[in-house]
């Protein structure tokens, strides 16, 4: 997948942008604070529909203005698509191809993408509420339909909670509905659990030959961490029933993928609690790397690669290690402030876009340094 051109109206520090982009390596430079991660963050937030950056919310929408409007031009194999989003006060709208679109797994289904960014980081020292955002983003564009089917749980999950909290306080339900609910939250449970496992487990096939690759070490690998593990809907409605009184007494669902995790293990050492920072950034890179070879496994197309200010936390060796999973067949868009992080063989093949203050100053094509 490529993106062949981008238009912005109204978005973070942009009035209006029109920029057209290599379909092989493209470099965003200028000091900080003057719009060059705001471009990535548009082309995330074009195909995915929400910003990979936390508590966005209408920030996404110039101050002052009362709606943001993205559009691109993409080429998906042999297919021209152009997707459209509108954010305003009343919601989202969504087209493609000029069409109106309601259901937004048929908008996403487009999405073939991945981030690299410096607070990535999180995914190892923040919570595991963060983790399963970006985990449920990632499976949205790798599976169909599963944003049907995390949105159907994440409902089902609060009108069980809501029936708990009013038990818990003394109000009597209707328990036919509960067990009701309860049975469709399972089914949902169940098929989340298999997706997310097939997922980890096709991650694995990958990750320690890469970290190995990019950082020397050995024995490298992702842990899922699932609430349950039982994948039978009458064994799980079981230990439903096992923990009802405990379930009532703190007003909670207390079973289910809500409440699963995933870590990161270096020789059995989980990384959070004893690995340098080093080694946390190459596992996150790791991550995201094996991810490239799931994407193109699963959607036979190369995912669009979007670098936000990697190359300066990387020394000399990690930059060449990790730029040659970098191919000519992936369209990769970078973001740097200082064009000496980034070897020249690499600024020889790509399109040097200078930003400032909200407005590309300069446009360099191929060949610069030559």
């Amino acid at each position: 997948m490529i993106i062949k051109n981008l238009e912005l109206y109204n978005f973070r520090n942009y009035d209006k942008l029109n920029i057209q982009f290599s379909k092989k390596i493209n470099i965003i430079y200028g000091q900080n604070a003057q719009g060059k991660t705001n471009i990535l963050e548009a082309i995330y937030t074009l195909l995915l529909t929400k910003s990979h950056r936390l508590n966005s919310g209408n920030n996404l929408i110039k101050k002052n203005e009362s709606f943001t409007k993205l559009i691109g031009y993409f080429e998906n194999g042999k297919l021209d698509n152009v997707l459209n989003l509108v954010i305003d006060d009343k919601g989202k709208h969504l087209q493609k191809n000029n069409n109106d679109i309601k259901k937004i797994n048929d908008y996403i289904n487009e999405a073939n993408i991945l981030i690299f960014y410096p607070e990535d980081l999180n995914l190892i020292k923040g919570s595991p509420g963060d983790r399963r955002r970006y985990l449920n983003i990632e499976l949205c564009q790798l599976y169909k339909d599963y944003v049907i089917l995390i949105s159907d749980y994440n409902k089902l999950l609060k009108m069980r909670n809501d029936c708990l909290k009013k038990m818990k306080l003394g109000i009597n339900i209707d328990l036919s509905y509960f067990n009701i609910l309860t049975s469709y939250f399972i089914e949902r449970a169940i098929k989340i659990y298999k997706i997310i496992k097939e997922f980890f487990d096709n991650l694995n096939s990958y990750c320690e030959q890469i970290y190995k690759k990019i950082s020397k070490y050995e024995h490298f690998k992702i842990v899922y961490k699932p609430n349950n593990e039982i994948d039978d809907k009458d064994l799980l409605l079981n230990e439903f029933k096992k923990i009802y009184d405990d379930e009532v007494k703190y007003g909670m669902t207390m079973i289910g993928p809500h409440k699963d995790d995933y870590e990161f293990y270096l020789d059995n050492n989980n990384l959070k609690e004893t690995g340098s920072q080093g080694q946390q950034r190459m596992a996150i890179l790791t991550f995201k790397l094996s991810e490239i070879n799931i994407f193109e496994q699963m959607k036979k197309d190369k995912p669009i690669l979007l670098l936000d200010d990697v190359f300066s936390e990387l020394d000399d060796m990690k930059k060449n290690l990790f730029l040659n999973y970098i191919n000519d067949g992936m369209q990769v868009i970078i973001t740097t402030t200082d064009l000496k992080n980034i070897k020249k063989e690499i600024l020889c093949k790509a399109k040097l876009f200078e930003i400032e203050n909200g407005m590309v100053k300069k446009v360099m094509e191929e060949n610069y340094g030559k």
